[in-house]
């Protein structure tokens, strides 16, 4: 895992109704993410799946929750935590598979 992926990036918590479908430009991208777009930039290097679209640096987000969730060695892709995220909800989910794998 990326030593600057915020931690809220590995809960392993389901997103419902995002409203990302496509992130266009490394802002939308660094936003999606918790981050700034320089980190954004750095994660790619790293792995983090990216294509150019025109001018512009597109990324899906589905591929770049699975990415993160392949970095934290999660069984399944991490979900990034949003403003409209429950948070108590979402430690809940974390901690009840970690139970459930003891």
């Amino acid at each position: 895992m990326p030593a600057d992926v915020p931690f809220f990036a590995s809960i392993n918590v389901e997103l419902f109704g995002s409203p990302f479908k496509v992130l266009k430009g490394w802002t939308a991208i660094a936003k999606f993410l918790g981050t700034n777009p320089a980190s954004a930039q750095d994660w790619v290097k790293q792995g983090m799946p990216v294509k150019r679209e025109g001018r512009f640096t597109i990324a899906d987000p589905a591929e770049v929750q699975a990415w993160l969730g392949r970095q934290s060695n999660m069984p399944k892709p991490a979900h990034i935590l949003t403003n409209a995220t429950d948070i108590a909800a979402a430690l809940k989910e974390s901690i009840s598979v970690v139970k459930r794998k003891k």
